[in-house]
């Protein structure tokens, strides 16, 4: 059997799957923007080859420069402002929109901090590691949206004065505890997980797969290339996202 038969099986599987299910769980990371125009934190290419992250996305950074760390964000903010979703984003708006007419449960879990999803259309979303699009109070629990505005900072809070920072999650935090049980719910429950475009090496969100895989999800995946993911999928696809999910929810 050629591989392109079996990939055309492995697909008619998956679309099976999410044809029959009522409660579906997605996963998405950096592979989804990339065709956007977003570029990828990790590997070859990757934002961390260009600036090492402890100079710009830490708790220490952020104490030591706050003007260095501020800036460097908003010049991400601002870039945001040129790209456009793509059609995997959209097809995930599309899945969800299935989902939500024939009555069934969706959610959205993102590990991406550019707000591409809700632009192409999707609403249950859960931002595992912030929103590059929000500032939040270093000091107080005051956020507010910032959309792509590039001006230097930080500014004070308008609360309590203290400095204003990205709303992300650096590295050495940890994902905000509600949110995150939020998804794990929504896996556990789930009839299908979809885990797309991510290299299900950052934790905890990776470990979102193996959460579905112990409450007997059906797992699809979708990626460039096999990663940890793939031994517990029932399907893994691997490709370009913007032409397998089209494909998938036709």
């Amino acid at each position: 059997m050629t591989d392109e038969n079996d990939f055309a099986q492995q697909l008619d599987r998956a679309r099976r799957a999410l044809s029959g299910a009522g409660r579906v769980a997605v996963l998405t990371g950096a592979g989804v923007s990339v065709e956007s125009g977003v570029p990828a934190y990790r590997g070859v290419g990757g934002i961390w080859q260009e600036v090492p992250m402890e100079e710009v996305a830490t708790p220490e950074a952020f104490a030591r420069d706050p003007k260095k760390v501020w800036d460097w964000h908003a010049e991400k903010r601002a870039r945001l402002g040129q790209v456009r979703p793509n059609a995997a984003h959209k097809a995930l708006a599309t899945l969800e929109r299935q989902i939500a007419n024939r009555g069934g449960r969706f959610l959205l879990a993102t590990q991406n901090i550019d707000g591409l999803h809700q632009i192409a259309g999707s609403w249950n979303v859960l931002e595992l590691h912030g929103s590059l699009v929000r500032i939040r109070c270093s000091g107080c629990r005051h956020k507010q949206s910032v959309g792509f505005d590039e001006s230097p900072g930080p500014p004070g809070c308008p609360e309590c004065g203290e400095p204003m920072r990205p709303d992300v999650v650096w590295f050495g935090e940890a994902l905000d505890e509600d949110i995150f049980r939020t998804a794990v719910r929504a896996v556990i429950s789930s009839e299908v997980f979809l885990t797309v475009g991510t290299s299900s090496l950052v934790y905890p969100a990776a470990g979102l797969v193996e959460a579905a895989a112990d409450g007997e999800a059906h797992i699809i995946e979708v990626n460039l290339e096999p990663t940890p993911a793939t031994p517990l999928a029932d399907v893994a696809l691997h490709g370009k996202a913007t032409e397998i999910l089209p494909e998938l929810v036709r």
